[in-house]
């Protein structure tokens, strides 16, 4: 695929700062959730140790995180049909901030369910959000490059990712109580209650920030004069939307692509830790600190995420998004292989390596699924936001083979895990393929 220069410049509507200061308050939002998204990730070993809890308990915070994406997708999609894109932006953030904010009284409780209750409704903020914001973006231009920039927005995401995992080694992991798992368990219950309380209060304090910091881009939206884009503001059946898209083959395959690709994402960015953990452990390292050496290392691997996406987005001037799609996803195969069967750092490596591989694929399986569907964007945006589920549905399976112990010629529970990954990449790398074999052009009438 090559793109003139006229198609540069025509990259946003043209309408210049009318549109370039919406472009960038939406944009903005990308990196918003980017850094809910990917504090929560190193929280769920935390989680585990402040409560005593298995790996599978604990990766209960991404059910509770990416269950509120399923569910308020579609009617977060029915909202927007009803209002506008800017009312649905308003409402994810002021969700995103009362769910934040809500750690507060989940801490007091000193229970481990009032915050996946306060993830829950977080994450229903966010898959508002993001149910409004991806085809918004999508909408301030011609379609001719949607892909790309949608591709330009979404770059931002991973800047407030890394902000987020930046947070969670510094100012979560780095100052909970250094006593180890095993320790914890042989703990009196005056002990691990004074314990437990210390790290809970540690573990909330950045969601308290970033929720305020949502309720103030909530008051800044309110405040800006948005474009109308393709909203019409008005009322239309999702059944009916939902009768056309099924019919439409590339953009059924675009759904299911998006639910695998959210697994893999979320597997490879949570379990990093563990992966990384147990090697250093078996080093020698204590725990806290190979933990911390750990997310140092998922924080390398978002910065390649970050720089891949930029350098990706370029190479869409010249590759189509199909065919760059499938190169990432066979890529992704490999390196996870290489992360199953190597014992030592080289395996840690793959695992970094895997997020470059993952830098596109989002966006792009969103932008090619999206192509020719018209007034039925979206809804057609809704069901790939509801595809985020798979970050609700692998990390528990990759969680329960960790916890059995289980052994292959010589390789560890950790290791094998990331063969559900692995699946997972499978499958976004054919969808890349069947893509660029067919034409995108596409009837949703």
């Amino acid at each position: 695929m090559s793109l003139s220069k006229s198609d540069d410049a025509s990259l946003l509507s043209g309408r210049g700062i009318a549109v370039l200061l919406p472009f960038m308050a939406v944009t903005t939002c990308f990196a918003l959730w980017g850094f809910a998204n990917d504090i929560t990730g190193p929280l769920v070993k935390a989680f585990s140790k402040i409560f005593r809890m298995s790996v599978t308990e604990g990766a209960l915070v991404q059910v509770a995180f990416y269950l509120g994406y399923f569910c308020m997708a579609f009617p977060a999609a029915m909202f927007i049909q009803r209002y506008t894109y800017k009312a649905g932006v308003m409402l994810g953030l002021g969700l995103y901030g009362v769910g934040a904010l809500l750690f507060v009284p989940a801490q007091w409780t000193g229970m481990y369910y009032p915050f996946l209750l306060a993830y829950f409704i977080m994450t229903c903020g966010l898959s508002f959000l993001e149910t409004s914001c991806n085809p918004y973006i999508y909408s301030m231009g011609p379609e001719s490059t949607a892909t790309r920039r949608l591709n330009m927005a979404q770059a931002f995401n991973p800047v407030g990712a890394l902000a987020g995992m930046w947070v969670a080694m510094h100012f979560v992991q780095a100052r909970m109580h250094p006593i180890d798992s095993d320790a914890r368990a042989t703990l009196g219950d005056a002990e691990f209650e004074a314990v437990k309380n210390q790290d809970l209060w540690v573990l909330i304090q950045p969601y308290i920030y970033i929720g305020i910091v949502a309720l103030g881009m909530l008051l800044l939206i309110r405040l800006l004069k948005m474009p109308r884009a393709n909203d019409s503001g008005t009322r239309m059946s999702v059944g009916r939307s939902l009768a056309r898209l099924v019919k439409i083959r590339n953009y059924r395959e675009g759904v299911i692509a998006q639910f695998f690709y959210v697994g893999a994402q979320v597997m490879c960015w949570t379990f990093i830790i563990q992966y990384g953990t147990r090697m250093f452990m078996s080093q020698g390292m204590p725990e806290q600190e190979a933990e911390i050496l750990s997310q140092r290392y998922n924080i390398g691997a978002m910065a390649l995420f970050t720089c891949s996406r930029f350098i990706c987005t370029w190479f869409l001037r010249w590759i189509s998004p199909g065919r760059l799609l499938c190169v990432l996803g066979t890529l992704g195969v490999v390196l996870t292989l290489g992360a199953i069967f190597s014992t030592d750092v080289k395996g840690l490596y793959c695992l970094v390596g895997v997020s470059a591989c993952m830098s596109l694929m989002f966006p792009t399986i969103y932008g090619i699924a999206l192509t020719g569907l018209g007034e039925n964007v979206k809804v057609g945006s809704a069901g790939l936001i509801m595809s985020i589920i798979g970050g609700s549905v692998f990390p528990p399976l990759q969680g329960a083979v960790i916890d059995s112990g289980v052994e292959w010629l010589g390789v560890s529970a950790v290791n094998l895990s990331f063969f559900i990954p692995m699946i997972c990449f499978v499958v976004v790398a054919t969808y890349g393929l069947r893509s660029s074999a067919r034409p995108l052009v596409q009837t949703a009438a």
